[in-house]
């Protein structure tokens, strides 16, 4: 057998006793999160002289990220754009990346578990320049006449922090790091200079293959996979986060009601709420401030649909639902 085909051989054999992820059991729901961009103050200055100007590499990071735990399977991941939406309704500032109580918040708006926060503490260059010989006759190229030959080893680096924020309690759960490097002979880190990769406004996609291909987008998926398999690792041992869902009954038709709450509040297909209408209303004799609403459960609605303001559910009780009856989750 050949040196080339026994190499094979082995990386086969190999991939093959690799140990798989550690995914949660059938049944077993996966934690919900979301992922903030990245925070990246402090290497900003080196990402301004790579790609000529300023780049959100805290949000490609971030995207990576994303990829990264969702092709895993041990995280259920808020999507981006319902993030983005949440983060503009709350004025949420690119300072506020890094801020444990700002992220709880956006956390707790937004139904999930817990809440991935990161900064970005490495990002560029340590090239060295070696030169061989010259000086004379001496060195290697010396009877040329051309002097020293100049050798340029670049090496791209990519340092990632990131950690796990309870959103009740605003505790930090978790933190790991994630480090990336690459070297190439003779080459830049962007492979055709900085300008071939500016998008202007933070336009830079990390996920494309021409970035993967260069020494740096080497560096940075190194750095994303050590991290994303470090936060794997911590999935089972967070906290399951109950979300309860509140609302009111805005139509009935038939035995199909539509509520006024849905996705953005944590609700799915699937949930069962109980449907409750007021009998009672008790008030502070003093002040007149209502105390305590009573309630009887008239039935339960299955959800059927989910959007992002509202969601249909499937009745079932005695007698009938009716406009203003108030909808919360069934009790586990």
């Amino acid at each position: 057998m050949s040196r080339l085909a026994s190499t094979v051989l082995a990386v086969v054999l190999l991939c093959s006793f690799a140990l798989p992820q550690t995914a949660p059991a059938p049944g077993t729901r996966k934690k919900r999160v979301a992922i903030m961009s990245f925070e990246y103050g402090t290497v900003m200055t080196s990402v301004q002289a790579l790609f000529g100007s300023n780049q959100d590499v805290g949000k490609g990071i971030s995207e990576l990220l994303v990829t990264k735990l969702v092709n895993d399977g041990n995280y259920s991941v808020i999507e981006r754009a319902m993030l983005d939406k949440i983060l503009a309704e709350q004025n949420f500032s690119n300072s506020d990346r890094a801020d444990s109580n700002s992220a709880a918040k956006i956390g707790r708006i937004l139904g999930v578990d817990a809440i991935i926060t990161g900064s970005i503490t490495q990002f560029g260059r340590d090239d060295k320049n070696t030169t061989v010989g010259g000086g004379g006759f001496g060195g290697i190229t010396g009877r040329y006449g051309i002097g020293g030959v100049s050798k340029k080893e670049s090496k791209a680096v990519v340092g990632v922090t990131a950690r796990i924020i309870d959103v009740n309690t605003a505790e930090i759960l978790a933190s790991c790091e994630g480090y990336g490097e690459s070297k190439r002979g003779g080459t830049s880190l962007v492979g055709a200079g900085g300008s071939g990769w500016s998008g202007g406004g933070g336009g830079l996609d990390m996920s494309s293959s021409n970035f993967g291909a260069t020494i740096l987008g080497e560096a940075v998926h190194q750095a994303v996979e050590s991290l994303g398999t470090q936060l794997d690792a911590k999935s089972a041992a967070l906290p399951t986060h109950k979300v309860v869902v509140e609302g009111t009954v805005a139509d009935v038709t038939g035995g199909v009601l539509v509520i006024n709450v849905g996705s953005r509040a944590g609700l799915k297909a699937g949930d069962v709420l109980d449907v409750s209408r007021p009998i009672k209303t008790v008030k502070d004799p003093t002040t007149g401030k209502v105390l305590r609403t009573i309630a009887d459960k008239i039935g339960t609605a299955t959800v059927t649909d989910v959007d992002e303001g509202s969601a249909t559910a499937s009745f079932t009780g005695n007698g009938a639902a009716k406009v203003g009856d108030s909808v919360k989750s069934t009790p586990q």
